[in-house]
């Protein structure tokens, strides 16, 4: 029974694994999504729709895993000609083109 609780462990780390990828990098400039102040806006976003549209750069990353398998990305970016660096998920970014 033990070994049977191992193999299925590195199978839970393997999947794990497979979808550790970021979709942005440290350095990488990035926009802000627009938020949409529909029916469900919450107070999060209230507070970043004074950046939308705006580019930053990603300085810092992490991830959480509040299940097991499934992996969130929390981006800590730089906005402005100051040092504000606010965190966003990883769906209220994009990459910016120019």
């Amino acid at each position: 029974m033990t070994t049977v609780n191992f193999s299925i462990m590195i199978l839970q780390q393997i999947d794990v694994s497979i979808s550790m990828e970021p979709k942005y990098s440290i350095g990488q400039k990035v926009r802000i999504k627009s938020v949409d102040a529909g029916a469900h806006a919450s107070p999060r976003d209230s507070t970043l729709d004074i950046y939308s549209g705006q580019v930053g750069r990603v300085v810092n990353f992490y991830w959480i895993s509040p299940r097991g398998s499934e992996i969130f990305y929390v981006y800590t970016v730089r906005v402005g000609t100051g040092n504000k660096e606010i965190a966003l998920h990883e769906d209220e970014i994009e990459k910016h083109l120019g």
